[in-house]
């Protein structure tokens, strides 16, 4: 797959909407104030010293802006952005034609990154720390390698699975990011930001109503904003209050605490079927129809971070904080017989 190629300096107003709701600049970002601040370190370093900054890894939990720091970090640098993820690059020849086709300073970024072809990564690290790309030419005994010299690129990563990134690629980054759920202020300034880009007149209870079911993460709350902007468009005079996002949010079946129908059908079949654990991640996974890693990447990480969840040796146990959100009288799991 060909990457695509996006101009550092292209206008949110130019943008499509989706470009137009991230932030362009370091001080448009909205929280994660202590990596904002290494990262503008890093970025002022390296351009008061002329040179392409160091590669990059951002890791955390899907829709916290990994991708979005990418193009910051590249908009920060006055370099063009080059957009791949790992499971896009097939064959080591893929990158070495991206590879190849980078120019001083620009910014490669690979979404995904763990997800990488073994082939692929071997590609990578000469590049990655020499700036050098090495082709085997040619088949059986006529075959020979070519070394051909980089320009000094950076390389932006991120993943959802820092675990499973190999220690000889992680040890190549330069710097290494973790990017953390949001809490509840800056929520409110993201969803009140994106609310004026959208052009929705939003009253603070609203801000508030949806911003505090956002999950702790930009992504959730801007997509529930835009379903609040489709409800009260319909039912009301497109003006949102508290009322009306509550009243939205109340038919999507997103509860107070942000929870959707998967997140509580989860809890439930702990709870229910299997006496609240433990229970392996297999067997919840089979139990509401879904694959292992949607439960383990996107349901999990929220249920942890209440405390409605606990990983143990033996399985994930569903807490008492659980039981009383979904109204269940709570009954501490069994313990196995020791002989």
């Amino acid at each position: 797959m060909e990457p695509r190629i996006i101009s550092p300096r292209v206008r949110p107003e130019e943008a499509q909407l989706d470009q137009a709701l991230r932030p362009q600049r370091l001080d448009d970002l909205i929280g994660q104030d202590r990596l904002r601040e290494n990262l503008r370190i890093l970025i002022e370093a390296a351009r008061q010293r002329g040179e392409a900054l160091d590669h990059v890894l951002f890791y955390g939990p899907p829709g916290l802006g990994k991708t979005t720091l990418a193009h910051i970090v590249a908009h920060e640098m006055g370099v063009p952005i080059r957009v791949t993820a790992g499971p896009a690059i097939e064959r080591a020849g893929d990158l070495a034609a991206i590879l190849s086709g980078l120019r001083e300073k620009e910014v490669l970024f690979v979404d995904e990154i763990h997800r990488l072809a073994r082939a692929v990564e071997e590609i990578l690290y000469p590049a990655m720390e020499d700036f050098m790309l090495d082709i085997v030419v040619g088949k059986g005994p006529a075959a020979r390698s070519i070394r051909l010299h980089l320009p000094r690129f950076t390389v932006v990563g991120a993943t959802t699975r820092l675990a499973l990134l190999t220690a000889p690629l992680r040890s190549r980054f330069g710097a290494t990011f973790r990017v953390d759920y949001y809490d509840q202020a800056a929520m409110e300034a993201i969803v009140r930001r994106a609310a004026g880009v959208l052009g929705l007149t939003v009253d603070d209870a609203g801000v508030t109503e949806i911003a505090r079911r956002g999950r702790g993460t930009p992504r959730v709350a801007i997509r529930l904003l835009k379903r609040v902007r489709d409800y009260a468009q319909v039912r009301y005079d497109g003006r949102v209050t508290g009322e009306v996002a509550r009243e939205a949010l109340e038919l999507l079946e997103v509860d107070e605490l942000g929870l959707d129908d998967l997140d509580r059908r989860v809890l439930r079949t702990i709870i229910e079927k299997f006496g609240g654990g433990p229970v392996g991640l297999d067997t919840i996974a089979a139990a509401v129809s879904e694959e292992a890693d949607t439960v383990m990447d996107v349901i999990e990480p929220y249920l942890l971070q209440l405390g409605f969840l606990e990983r143990t040796p033996r399985g994930r146990v569903a807490t008492a904080r659980a039981y009383e959100h979904l109204g269940i009288p709570y009954t501490r799991p069994e313990q196995p017989t020791l002989f």
